[in-house]
């Protein structure tokens, strides 16, 4: 019994000691068991779970598969790299997500079917001081020694200058007190050895020369304004001018050869229509003749008498060695004279270089670089349309010789500068991207991301690319080539930075 009683004392503790007289020992606290979190997946073995009723697998589970598009797959994994390019053309620079090298083709990825380009024709966007005149420069150079041209349709800025005087070619200067003389009615090689055609084939090139001259026309006359309106040019007015210049070339009368005009003779002509002209036109008198194209010759007016007047109104005074590697049509002279001046010279000289290119040589690859390309859009709606008929001539000409159409502006929304939004030239304006399956977008301002988005389609990641990451150094960019893009750092030799650089004018006003 004693020997049970000391057994249940010796289990007492101090604090119960300590109890009996009074004393209380603070306790400590014991910590709650933490929760576990519920697991969302539990591993099991290699053959699964060995317990009853769970058996053993006798292989490996297979894994998850996921099907998606090349546009859906960047949403999970925003830096894959799009397909490569085949290593053809000219070497532009660093793929910044492969780390591979990367080429510039545009005529060979039309010829390859792995590539989704159907065109050679490239649109460059980027805000100036950015480097685009600099990877322009260094495509056409790198591109030189696989026999192909460069022609430089209007420099507004001289930007070429060096650049054509490293291989011994003086540009063409065009200007108030200039000599050279571009007639945009030139009927180019098409008009050559006429008394030799069929006139099966007579008929044909006739109908691509005044085709291409009723564009000019149409575009010249729309690019001037009454008020806040262009001049309309319709149907009527396009069939009294190629009556009028079927006379003065004397086609109408089924002449042996076809004579050269001028718009001044045009307008001349137009103001002293005769009896057949009239006629012709079906006009009742010769004064209703005067009374309804009134419009029309006040607009061809203004190109004869007006800020231009010199410059486009003679026959071509120039001879152009198109064997040469380069050659440039200068217009820094008349960049006091105004934007719209700049374009309708653009304009003429577009309509011009077409005509000498509608019968290239088989083999004759040209890269024809349309600098400030803003400058004709603006002039509305038939200005536009003279820009599309040159996009598409180049996948016309791919059978023969090879143009690949270069156009430089600042950011896309410049082609909607045609006209107000939802009307006809910025829906023209806009749908001449598609005539470009190659697009280089430079560094821009945050603010142009929508337009990138609304105009180009390009996601999130895109466009944070091309406001963040093409901002940060000079010859960034995302090069679109038909449905995938590829981050493109352009890299430059020495001598390429020399012959590129433009900032001439600023360091001799520092």
């Amino acid at each position: 019994m004693a020997t049970s009683k000391m057994r249940r004392r010796a289990g007492r503790d101090m604090a119960a000691l300590l109890s009996d007289f009074g004393h209380d020992l603070p306790t400590v606290p014991t910590p709650a068991p933490e929760a576990k979190e519920a697991r969302l997946f539990r591993h099991v073995p290699r053959r699964g779970a060995a317990r009853a009723g769970r058996g053993w697998a006798a292989a490996k589970a297979t894994a998850m598969a996921y099907r998606m598009t090349s546009d859906q797959a960047p949403v999970f994994w925003p830096f894959i790299s799009a397909p490569a390019l085949p290593p053809t053309g000219a070497q532009m620079g660093i793929d910044q997500l492969s780390g591979g090298s990367f080429y510039f083709d545009p005529f060979g990825w039309v010829l390859d079917d792995a590539v989704p380009v159907t065109n050679p024709n490239v649109f460059f966007f980027a805000k100036p001081g950015l480097g685009k005149s600099a990877t322009t420069k260094a495509f056409c150079l790198r591109m030189m020694p696989f026999g192909y041209k460069v022609l430089i349709l209007g420099d507004p800025k001289d930007e070429y200058e060096r650049l054509c005087r490293a291989f011994g070619v003086e540009p063409f200067a065009i200007g108030p007190g200039m000599r050279t003389r571009i007639n945009p009615l030139a009927m180019g090689p098409l008009g050559q050895g006429w008394e030799n055609l069929s006139a099966e084939e007579a008929q044909r090139r006739a109908t691509i020369i005044f085709g291409r001259w009723l564009t000019l026309v149409r575009g010249l006359v729309g690019s001037m304004r009454i008020g806040t309106h262009h001049v309309p040019f319709g149907p009527t007015d396009a069939d009294v001018v190629h009556t009028a210049l079927e006379h003065l070339t004397g086609y109408s009368e089924g002449s042996s050869s076809l004579r050269e005009t001028t718009i001044p003779e045009l307008w001349h002509l137009l103001h002293n229509p005769t009896e057949d002209l009239v006629e012709r036109s079906r006009y009742a008198t010769r004064q209703q003749f005067l009374d309804e194209t009134r419009l029309l010759r006040d607009a061809l007016g203004q190109l004869v008498k007006g800020a231009l007047a010199g410059l486009f109104d003679a026959p071509t005074n120039i001879e152009v060695d198109w064997s040469a590697p380069i050659q440039s049509l200068s217009l820094s002279r008349l960049d006091d004279l105004g934007d719209e001046a700049v374009g309708i010279a653009l304009l003429a000289l577009n309509s011009w270089g077409r005509g000498m290119r509608e019968t290239a040589d088989a083999g004759d690859l040209r890269i024809v670089v349309r600098d400030e390309s803003w400058r004709q859009l603006r002039l509305g709606p038939d200005a536009v349309k003279s820009f599309d008929a040159d996009l598409r001539l180049s996948r016309g000409m791919a059978g023969r010789g090879g143009d690949i159409q270069f156009a430089i502006a600042h950011k896309p929304s410049d082609l909607l500068a045609a006209g107000d939004v939802g009307s006809q030239a910025a829906t023209i304006a806009k749908d001449l991207l598609d005539l470009a399956d190659v697009k280089i977008l430079g560094g821009q301002n945050p603010k142009v991301a929508r337009e990138l988005d609304s105009m180009l389609g390009l996601g999130p990641i895109a466009q944070d690319l091309v406001t963040g990451w093409a901002r940060q150094d000079k010859g960034r960019a995302l090069w679109s080539v038909g449905e995938s893009t590829y981050k493109v750092q352009t890299v430059l030799h020495p001598l390429e930075k020399q012959l590129t650089w433009t900032n001439e004018a600023i360091e001799a006003a520092l």
